[in-house]
């Protein structure tokens, strides 16, 4: 198998002959049709998550073909199937045990912890498998795998308001605002000044309103969800939220929040924070998505370019998601 990996962060990623791998019990080995790049890959590769399996085939947005199965697994090989960023949980600890393995005390990471799918080939717990029945294009159905599974989460943590604000139109909100299109909501989506780019793809996916992250939008937002890594965005999306709204901070990792008044706080606002997902919102969304008709945008680059694709997430030189072929 080929694959691309980090051998220390900061460090470009270096293509690699490796051995077939080979299912252990309770895992499956994918054949890897399509991986998308996600921001956390950046947040691995560029050292601000700190404790990467060393060296590592980042990846977690993995859409490929069961080739092989270890024992005691019903996936059957030749079947298409979504790998995500919790590849794996404890099932013993109190957050397993409550319905939040989201939470997990010792958990597995996808393209973090274990390798992932910038690879021709990547081993995974089947029980973090999701069948892909019916999605017949691999490279549209990546970004689901990440993308969109985080920004469903976010979007229920939101609560049921109407007006959606969304800071940072990229992979994530792309998807995200089509679903609360679905939904009969309005979607106010916020992006770099003048990314003419990003506002009018957020319109053509049915916002209402679009500007720059800066601006005030124009009526008061039932909540905010903050995809773009930037702390500053907390307060900004505080004062744009009416009473009793909430803001979502979707990432996982986020530069420092600036200090901010209480007062823009008060009224029973609130800031909530999204870790990983649980097999329950995955089940929920891919469900959803077909029935929302939610297409996605992608820039496809063959494996091997697998840094330039994260140099141009980092420099947001293109609109969407990137997606790696092998």
């Amino acid at each position: 198998m080929r694959a691309m990996v980090l051998h220390a962060p900061r460090q470009p990623l270096r293509l690699e002959e490796r051995p077939d791998p080979e299912a252990g019990p309770g895992e499956i080995v994918v054949r890897v049709e399509a991986c998308a790049v996600c921001r956390t890959d950046l947040h691995v590769v560029d050292g601000d998550l700190t404790e990467p399996k060393l060296p590592l085939v980042p990846g977690h947005e993995i859409v490929g073909i069961v080739e092989a199965c270890g024992e005691g697994v019903d996936l059957k090989p030749g079947r298409r199937v979504g790998i995500p960023w919790l590849g794996h949980t404890c099932g013993c600890c109190s957050y397993c045990h409550s319905g939040r393995e989201n939470l997990c005390d010792n958990p597995g990471f996808t393209g973090y912890t274990r390798d992932g799918g910038f690879a021709t080939h990547v081993v995974a717990d089947a029980e973090f498998a999701f069948p892909l029945d019916g999605f017949d294009d691999p490279v549209a159905a990546a970004p689901l795998m990440c993308a969109g599974l985080i920004g469903w989460r976010s979007l229920k943590m939101a609560g049921e308001g109407k007006r959606i604000g969304i800071y940072g139109f990229g992979a994530a909100a792309h998807i995200i605002a089509q679903v609360c299109v679905f939904q009969g909501r309005e979607v106010y989506a916020f992006t770099r000044a003048g990314d003419e780019a990003a506002q009018a793809l957020a319109l053509s996916l049915g916002a209402v309103w679009t500007g720059g992250s800066e601006e005030a939008p124009p009526v008061a937002l039932d909540a905010a969800i903050i995809f773009a890594p930037v702390g500053e965005l907390v307060p900004a999306a505080l004062r744009a939220v009416a009473k009793g709204g909430r803001v979502v901070c979707g990432g996982i990792h986020m530069s420092d929040i600036p200090q901010f008044p209480y007062s823009i706080l008060w009224g029973e606002r609130q800031i909530l924070s999204v870790a990983n997902l649980t097999r329950a919102d995955a089940v929920e969304f891919l469900e959803l998505a077909p029935r929302a008709g939610v297409t996605t945008t992608t820039t496809v680059y063959p494996l091997e370019r697998a840094n330039e694709a994260l140099a141009d997430l980092r420099a947001g030189r293109f609109q969407g998601a990137a997606v790696l072929v092998p």
